[in-house]
């Protein structure tokens, strides 16, 4: 059950999109028409991560770590609500150095920080792990994501580039997921549950998808709650 925000941070969260360089942010996130991208999709952007920030307002426990892969604007209302609210720490990731700037300039002032490094060597261990839209991004995973989105080719699927994409994919799971205590909680695209569910089996681990999932305004994947360690 989701709960209610404080107004500090949706203060912050409204200041922080006001910051934010979109013109700049739309040459990264689109090859052409970036500034309609953002016209569209910022408040959009804004709204549905604060109700995703609510969702896990309930779900977190005070003073504990989460691990953020690939955090971008989309991140920036549950980063603002984790640290502000929950006093959470939070290690965020993103290897575009160039959004990372523009994301940390405009959060300046808030407790948390975006670095612009692998997440996969985040030091310590987290209760928290958000991976959203990642294991299947298509521009690091074209084949992969070709496959999962049901858009592979027949005539053109080239199964040693989608086996060498898998070993990348499954590799990261790894690296993160052995980081999450149990029990975890790990929010991801429902589009990447096998992923997770696959290492639980391999690991032996309990897991249970709950049944609510969310919409999200960027990718358009819908997010959803998986327990790591709980039947």
């Amino acid at each position: 059950m989701s709960q209610r925000l404080r107004p500090e941070t949706l203060r912050a969260v409204r200041l922080v999109f006001g910051r934010l360089d979109y013109a700049r942010l739309g040459s990264i996130y689109c090859d052409e028409g970036g500034a309609a991208f953002w016209q569209a999709k910022r408040e959009p952007c804004r709204k549905l991560g604060i109700k995703m920030a609510k969702v896990l307002l309930g779900r977190l426990k005070p003073k504990g770590r989460s691990l953020y892969i690939g955090a971008g604007v989309s991140e920036l209302p549950l980063l603002a609500m984790e640290t502000m609210e929950l006093r959470r720490a939070a290690a965020a990731f993103n290897l575009r150095a160039k959004e990372v700037a523009l994301l940390n300039r405009a959060c300046s002032g808030l407790p948390f920080r975006i670095l612009a490094q692998d997440g996969r060597k985040a030091a310590g261990r987290f209760d928290h792990l958000w991976m959203v839209s990642v294991l299947n991004d298509p521009e690091r995973f074209p084949d992969l994501a070709s496959l999962s989105y049901g858009r592979a080719n027949p005539v053109t699927f080239d199964p040693s580039r989608f086996a060498r994409e898998r070993r990348i994919v499954r590799g990261l799971t790894d690296a993160c997921l052995k980081k999450l205590t149990r029990p975890g909680l790990v929010t991801t695209s429902v589009e990447e549950i096998p992923w997770i569910e696959d290492w639980c089996h391999r690991h032996q681990v309990p897991c249970s998808v709950e049944e609510d999932d969310y919409p999200t305004a960027l990718v358009g994947d819908p997010v959803c709650l998986i327990r790591v360690g709980v039947r």
